[in-house]
């Protein structure tokens, strides 16, 4: 099986009629982009972003820079999960940077990630957002085949994610855990080894209402559902949730999302998936 060395370079931007186009696109494989949607109700534009092959294998070197100029609005999410496989030597790196520009809008929320027994996988997150920018940035793990005995049998898995704000340091975290650790809190979270992961980053300027949506997401705690809400330094929020299983880690980014929704109205944009 050859070694992908796949890019995806998009820039949204607004023209004339108050639509956002993609004003420059740019992909190889294995990445593919589909005909972008247009929805007229949250003012959003939908693209959604495949890849055609069975998944991450060993070797794999991903890229992708996504910007969004002033004015535009865009969501960016995959119809399905990105695996990635078991790798006798090797291994995969992933490394994206997103940039919002001042009244901007992005929202990336991709299906999760699923690392399979053996595998060595790198991923990177860049997130630059202007002063009035805005952002949504989804991340989801979900633990292997757990019928096949994969739950959390990686070889090795580190995520980072660094987040600036009008060029300030406001988050930078390393998901660098072996599957002992993610066991231990999943058991800790009352789930067994289907236990999933999802965190995602809100940055907005500072609104009266942000009180009335973080007590409503506290409501949504229970139900084979954690979740956590802390604010960052400045201009953001850290969004955490442990699921039972993957139906109720997505059932709980949809319900994240239609809560948000009520104050972030992009955020109503029908990912055409959930």
């Amino acid at each position: 099986m050859p070694e992908f060395s796949g890019h995806l370079s998009l820039r949204a931007a607004t023209r004339t009629h108050g639509r956002t186009i993609l004003a420059a696109q740019s992909f190889r494989a294995p990445y593919h982009l589909s005909k972008p949607y247009w929805d007229p109700d949250t003012l959003t534009l939908l693209a959604q972003v495949v890849n055609p092959t069975a998944g991450i294998l060993s070797g794999d070197q991903l890229a992708s820079d996504i910007s969004v100029d002033a004015g535009a609005a865009l969501l960016v999410t995959t119809p399905s999960a990105s695996r990635v496989f078991k790798m006798k030597d090797g291994t995969a790196t992933c490394r994206q940077q997103f940039q919002v520009a001042a009244g901007a809008w992005l929202e990336v929320m991709p299906e999760p990630l699923v690392p399979h027994r053996g595998c060595s996988y790198r991923q990177a997150t860049t997130i630059a957002v202007a002063a009035g920018g805005e952002l949504f940035f989804a991340d989801l793990l979900m633990p292997g085949r757990v019928a096949h005995g994969e739950a959390w049998e990686w070889h090795r898995l580190c995520l980072e994610t660094t987040v600036r704000l009008a060029g300030e340091l406001i988050l930078r975290e390393r998901f660098h855990h072996t599957g002992d650790d993610l066991r231990a809190l999943a058991a800790l979270a009352g789930s067994g080894p289907g236990a999933c992961f999802g965190n995602a980053v809100l940055i907005a300027p500072e609104r009266p209402t942000d009180a009335q949506w973080r007590a409503s997401l506290d409501t949504l705690h229970g139900d084979g559902l954690w979740i956590g809400v802390s604010a960052l330094r400045r201009g953001g929020w850290s969004i955490k949730w442990a699921a039972r299983d993957g139906i109720r880690l997505r059932q709980g980014l949809r319900e994240v999302r239609k809560t948000l929704a009520r104050y972030f109205p992009h955020l109503a944009c029908d990912p055409r998936k959930l």
